[in-house]
């Protein structure tokens, strides 16, 4: 359930007021990116996704059955802690399970087992014995995989690709600080090799395209068709 104000732990000074932006932003709870959604506070350019402004106590996730992850503010400990779903760093907000050790980030931890557009039908797996189209490599980390097995992506190399575009979202500081908006340039990460009609090759990678926009928009914390359709539309114009 999404609420248009709440008071919020980690930013006490003010409330938090949901809103809805086309604009990447950098969440102050979980230290990712984020698109789509989230609760700020306009006066101390304060962000949260919603996963992290609304997060559970305790979560279980079915690829960890015995596990129970309670949420924490920060990581537990002194060493430095990866997501186990995207092998990236832990520096804020977190699932963790104390029995086992694991670490999710909250909208790692949220990320929806299916994504289901008209075109194509994607499902998480937690490895997958099949090369992702922008690495290469196999059983990397958590992946989304379509139904007709033609397309694959490691939510790690999704993370890295975003980040390589967005290292410096940031520029400037305080009230002269604006967001980069300038998406990943992807056209050419599910590139696959046909012997087929010219009409088919492109239909194949306009479907090849629409994977990318759902999976950047469900790691980014708002797995929606409308921010899959933003990303698509900033991704042909980066």
């Amino acid at each position: 359930m999404e609420y248009n104000e709440i008071a919020h732990f980690s930013h006490p000074q003010h409330k938090l007021k949901f809103e809805h932006t086309e604009f990447p932003f950098k969440c102050d709870g979980c230290k990712e990116i984020g698109i789509g959604s989230r609760y700020r506070c306009a006066i101390c350019d304060f962000d949260l996704h919603t996963h992290c402004a609304l997060p559970s106590p305790a979560i279980s996730h079915p690829f960890y059955p015995k596990c129970s992850f309670q949420f924490l503010p920060r990581p537990p400990g002194n060493t430095p802690r990866l997501c186990n779903a995207c092998e990236k760093d832990v520096t804020g907000f977190v699932y963790h399970c104390n029995s086992c050790g694991f670490d999710l980030h909250p909208c790692c931890a949220k990320l929806p087992m299916m994504i289901n557009d008209r075109e194509v039908k994607l499902y998480l797996y937690r490895k997958v014995d099949a090369p992702c189209h922008k690495c290469g490599r196999k059983g990397r980390s958590w992946s989304y995989r379509s139904t007709c097995k033609k397309y694959n992506l490691h939510v790690a190399c999704v993370r890295e690709m975003v980040m390589e575009s967005w290292d410096d979202i940031y520029v400037g500081r305080g009230k002269g600080r604006r967001l980069e908006t300038r998406i990943p340039s992807l056209k050419n990460t599910l590139q696959t090799h046909h012997h087929k009609r010219k009409g088919k090759v492109e239909k194949c990678c306009e479907i090849a395209g629409l994977v990318v926009q759902f999976v950047i928009s469900a790691v980014l914390g708002d797995p929606t068709p409308l921010i899959a359709g933003v990303i698509g539309s900033l991704m042909s114009r980066a």
